[in-house]
Parts: structure tokens; C-alpha cells; sequence
């Protein structure tokens, strides 16, 4: 099954959260309101709040509360206000095939405008008829991660001596954290025992690893249905998995070659090219796509405490989604 049939399917609770996110960012500010429905219009995959609604049903046969529905909002309006401060950070012109908020309005308004999204998340966790607290800890606690891998993946570029340890601490705090968030209150909303808690918590950890190794795979694939250039991350010095996975195949001199080209890479653009070819000669992108199987796996392994039910295989279909996704 696909994510929009996905979608289809919890059709019902699909649109509540969509209305959800909606009036969290309603404005009597017009260029405020214009500018959110710009973004809104070119909204992306939304696995995250797809993953709490999945995660909720999977925990819960009731309907689902209105904390179920605030999480999943939540976990979208926080997910693009990180993007829209990424925008900044990274100068993006583009995003999902349209121009960025910091291109056409500069960075100025695009860090405003992530910064009212981010309001506007917590504001919907604190109105939790129950369970506020906590939910309030786990987001604040994401928030804190997002920024710690920002930071680290900085120190990183710079030094250029990121292993894998580094790599999956990285990814946990800018990606996985967000996705275990989502699934984590969604669970809590529906009042899960804390072995269920834990199991969806496994899972969207290794779900959200597995989603940005295959992002990280993409950079070094030159396949047009992608629809992204290659070789973005070398250019900003990211040490991401596929490089790592070459580095396993060659020798130590190789290495240090190899790195001291991603530090010059600033002044000698051209040696991306070179980087490209010596992780397809090494098999780098065999080994990341292996490591992404693993995760993938174990997401699905961490399903099995909770019962056999509709919701519980369509998480194990987002997982073998995130495996196979092309974009």
C-alpha cells in the first residue's frame, strides 16, 4: 500500500489532523497566513503525523481522542519548522521541487515563520486534555536533540573525522528523534502500557534511521526519477553513510586522501566527482543500503508484543515503504 492510500484509508482522522494544523497557524497577520498556506500547498510526505495516527490505532481500537489528533499535528508543524530554520542554515533555494521561503522572502522571514510553526506545535501539545506534561517533556526533548545534531554535524563538517558512531548519533537527533516522538505520544494519548511504549518506541528509532540512510543513499545516486542532485553532501564536507561504507573497502591511505579531499572541497569542487566514483568502486552505497535493511528490520521486529491488527501491518508497510522509496 502506498502513503497516500494510507491516507485514504484513515480518511476520517487524516482530515481532522490536517484541519488540526490548519488553525494552529491561523492568522489575522495576512502575509503571515499567505505565506503558511504557500507552505501548506507543497506539504511533502507527512509520515510523521501518518506514523502517530498508525501508532494510536495500533495501541488503541477506540476511536481516537483529540490528543491523538493534537500529536500527529504537532508532529508535522514541528517537523517543517525545522526545515524552514534548515533553509537558512544550509542557504536552500529549493524544496520538494519548489522555491524555499528563505529564496523568495529571505532568511529573515523564514526563520520568523519556523518560529511561529514551533509555537504553534507546543501550543497544541499543551492543550492536551491529558498527559500534557509529559507530552511537553518529549517534544521540549526533541527540540533539544534537533539542535545538539545540528551542532554536531557542524563540529563534524569542520574536523572531518565522523565514524559511524558519530553518523548514528547525528541522524538520531535530526531525523529518528522527531519520528520516536511522534510515536511515543501517540502511544501515551491512547494510554498504552509502558511495554507497548517501548515497542513503538524501537520502532520509529530504527524507522527514522533506516528513512535518512536511504536520504543519504540518494546523494549518491544518479537516478532521474530522484529528481535531487548528487553530491550535495560532499560539498557540504557530510561524512554519511555510503562514504563510511567505502571506507570499510579501502586502504588507510585511501582514507586519509580521501578526507583530506573533503576538507579542500570548498576550493577544489571538482574532487566531488572524484568522491562519487571512489564510493561506487568501493561499494559504499551496498553497505549503507545493508545497514538500512537492518534498521528496517528491526523496526518490524519491535511489532511483534503488539497485536496482530490492521493498523500494526500498515506500520510494518510504512517501514518496507521507507526501504524502497525512490524520492
Amino acid at each position: 500500500m502506498r502513503i497516500e492510500e494510507l491516507k485514504e484509508f484513515y480518511g476520517e482522522d487524516w482530515k481532522k489532523v490536517n484541519i488540526r494544523i490548519g488553525k494552529a497557524l491561523e492568522s489575522d497577520i495576512e502575509l503571515l497566513n499567505s505565506t503558511n498556506g504557500m507552505i501548506l500547498s507543497h506539504s511533502g510526505k507527512q509520515l510523521r503525523p501518518l506514523l502517530s495516527i498508525l501508532v494510536a490505532k495500533a495501541c488503541s481500537d477506540a476511536p481516537l481522542p483529540e490528543d491523538s489528533l493534537r500529536v500527529a499535528a504537532a508532529a508535522e508543524l514541528l517537523h517543517n519548522a525545522t526545515l524552514l530554520h534548515d533553509d537558512v542554515a544550509d542557504e536552500s533555494d529549493c524544496r520538494r521541487g519548489e522555491p524555499t521561503i528563505n529564496s523568495l522572502m529571505g532568511p529573515s522571514v523564514s526563520v520568523l515563520v519556523g518560529d511561529y510553526w514551533l509555537v504553534s506545535a507546543m501550543n497544541e501539545i499543551q492543550a492536551a486534555d491529558h498527559f500534557g506534561p509529559r507530552l511537553i517533556s518529549i517534544f521540549s526533548r526533541t527540540l533539544t536533540h534537533l539542535a545538539e545534531g545540528e551542532m554536531l554535524q557542524l563540529q563534524k563538517a569542520q574536523s572531518g573525522d565522523t565514524d559511524e558512531n558519530d553518523y548514528l548519533r547525528i541522524i538520531y537527533c535530526k531525523t529518528a528523534s522527531l519520528f520516536e516522538a511522534a510515536a511515543i505520544a501517540a502511544a501515551i494519548s491512547v494510554n498504552a502500557s509502558a511495554e507497548v511504549e517501548e515497542a513503538v518506541r524501537k520502532y520509529a528509532v530504527s524507522l527514522g534511521l533506516a528513512f535518512q540512510i536511504r536520504d543519504d543513499i540518494f546523494d549518491y545516486s544518479d537516478d532521474p526519477e530522484i529528481g535531487k542532485p548528487i553530491g550535495v553532501d560532499i560539498l557540504e564536507q557530510k561524512i554519511t553513510m555510503p562514504l563510511l561504507g567505502a571506507f570499510m573497502n579501502a586502504s588507510d591511505t585511501e582514507v586519509s586522501e580521501v578526507k583530506v579531499k573533503i576538507n579542500r572541497i570548498h576550493e577544489h569542487p571538482e574532487y566531488s566527482g572524484q568522491i562519487l566514483e571512489f564510493v561506487r568502486e568501493k561499494h559504499g552505497v551496498q553497505y549503507a543500503e545493508k545497514r538500512l535493511a537492518g534498521y528496517v528490520s528491526d523496526a518490524v521486529g519491535a511489532l511483534s508484543v503488539l497485536p496482530r491488527t490492521q493498523a500494526v501491518r500498515h506500520l510494518e508497510e510504512m517501514a518496507d515503504y521507507v526501504a524502497r522509496r525512490n524520492k
